[in-house]
């Protein structure tokens, strides 16, 4: 049998405030423990206290019905309606990472997946808000091109903007990415073309951006950086021990980077018309 001590409540609940710690089933709790609750006004129950409860509650109601139609075969009256057992006050959250229950959301703290809260810092949702951060940049930059009337680097940008939207969604549902072609191109084409530029472009390297090659270039180069982070993040957000959850955000994130180089190329061959600099 397990045994909570003191220690590890205090590791356990170091960045959160519950208004209920749930007791693993096996696992006891050691008299300091229960001393470091109590001290913290936090309540303590086992795992399947609430089912227990529920079921109290409907014994009280069999019980209440079978003395009520006793009490009706033996004094022969009218029935009297009888109140209903009080129903047991569920729990909205839970802690993704200790089990613990919560009443009201507390403010450092937010949802991962459905009820499951983690706090705000946590490097997945450090990762969503990088993902957040990265549409809103490919947004701002469609509105400054399109007064540049550069209609067909708009249309690509749409592109990145709808892949960066679907790696959201699969990552808040907890959904695998689908297969998605980028600006037209497989992964497999978008990498060949990012590292031979050369030959599909006539652009022997991607060119490091300056003042000269105007604001068009300089958002895709921004858009290009801005992924990278985004990348990184998830590498964060998804490592675990030495190996990577999601290698499927992962891999997309970094073939939305490759796009990007292939449209920086694309744009220093001319072949986003309409629109100066």
């Amino acid at each position: 049998m397990k045994a909570i001590t003191e220690e590890i409540l205090r590791y356990e609940l170091r960045n959160s405030e519950p208004d209920v710690y749930v007791v693993p089933a096996g696992a006891i709790l050691t008299p300091a423990a229960k001393e470091y609750l109590q001290q913290r006004r936090i309540k303590y129950q086992m795992k399947s206290s609430f089912r227990d409860q529920i079921g109290a509650g409907n014994k009280v109601q069999e019980k209440t019905e079978k003395a009520g139609a006793t009490s009706q075969q033996e004094e022969k009256i009218p029935a009297v309606e009888k109140p209903a057992a009080a129903a047991v006050q569920r729990p909205k959250y839970t802690d993704h990472e200790t089990g613990a229950y919560y009443y009201e959301k507390p403010e450092h703290m937010t949802q991962l997946y459905g009820n499951e809260l983690v706090n705000k810092d946590d490097p997945r949702i450090v990762f969503r808000g990088k993902l957040d951060s990265t549409q809103s940049l490919v947004v701002l930059a469609q509105a400054v091109i399109h007064e540049n009337g550069c209609q067909t680097l708009v249309d690509d940008l749409n592109d990145i903007l709808r892949h960066l939207r679907e790696l959201m969604r699969c990552d808040v549902l907890a959904e695998d990415v689908p297969e998605m072609s980028t600006i037209g191109l497989s992964h497999a084409e978008l990498r060949e073309r990012s590292h031979d530029p050369m030959k599909f472009y006539k652009i022997k390297q991607m060119l490091l951006p300056d003042y000269t090659m105007g604001i068009n270039y300089a958002y895709l180069n921004q858009i290009r950086t801005q992924i990278r982070e985004t990348e990184l993040s998830a590498c964060t957000a998804f490592r675990d021990g030495g190996k990577y959850k999601r290698r499927d955000i992962i891999e997309e994130l970094n073939r939305l980077s490759s796009a990007l180089h292939i449209m920086m190329c694309k744009y220093l061959a001319g072949d986003y018309t309409g629109g100066g600099n």
